[in-house]
């Protein structure tokens, strides 16, 4: 999942994305309002978490901006303003949840997992495809009932195939929300981590779930076993 954290405070702003870069979410900053606005009309994310206290504009104007706009991304406000005539007009400018500063990193994530979990259809913590269990709050997976070490990147491609499965997800969905802004679409970084998850999810199972489909990308299969195209 990408994120937009729009966070003045550039140290702040590190050590935030920092954490939430090692819970397997890629993460693009913003230090102020103009930047969140430009950010966001340029990339297709997951989740953004906005700052209330942002410069040129404030995060009210931003999210009021984005919602004006058509821009359906969940927004979680974030600021050191905690009365209710403040949480309100958070609310009201369009974000879907409001977390008050100081907070705990525990709270944050679970209220991100909530906003992640919504959509067309609630989205399940526990994910099933075959004998293969995600499970999305604990952030782990495992086959035929035995635990998948997976690397924090592994786990947010496996994530977000299982998120598609039986659709066919290509390089530039691949690069759009499991990678940040550092990404170089000319490496072969994805298909590295491709090969690396398919040992590990498929090697010496059956059916194999994980497949290349030529020209197109990959696909995480649920049913019966399918060949290669």
């Amino acid at each position: 999942m990408r994120i937009l954290l729009a966070e003045d405070q550039s140290n702040a702003a590190q050590v935030l994305a920092k954490g939430l870069r090692e819970q397997s979410y890629a993460v693009d900053i913003a230090l102020d309002g103009e930047a969140a606005l430009y950010q966001a009309s340029i990339n297709d994310y997951d989740l953004i978490l906005l700052d209330v206290m942002l410069p040129r504009p404030n995060g009210i104007e931003v999210c009021q901006n984005l919602r004006a706009g058509g821009s359906a991304v969940p927004i979680l406000m974030l600021t050191a303003r905690d009365a209710v005539p403040d949480r309100v007009l958070g609310l009201d400018a369009g974000a879907d949840d409001y977390l008050t500063k100081p907070f705990d990193f525990h709270e944050l994530l679970a209220r991100m997992r909530a906003l992640l979990r919504r959509g067309p259809e609630l989205r399940p913590e526990t994910l099933r495809i075959a004998d293969l269990v995600i499970n999305t709050r604990s952030r782990r997976a495992s086959r035929s009932n035995r635990a998948v070490d997976l690397t924090a990147k592994e786990y947010a491609l496996l994530d977000y195939l299982a998120r598609h499965v039986d659709e066919v997800v290509g390089r530039a969905e691949f690069s759009e929300h499991v990678w940040d802004e550092s990404y170089d679409p000319f490496s072969n970084l994805i298909e590295v981590y491709i090969q690396r998850l398919r040992r590990k999810i498929d090697d010496g199972r059956t059916p194999k779930l994980l497949r290349t489909v030529r020209g197109e990308g990959y696909m995480l299969c649920s049913g019966a076993p399918i060949p290669d195209v």
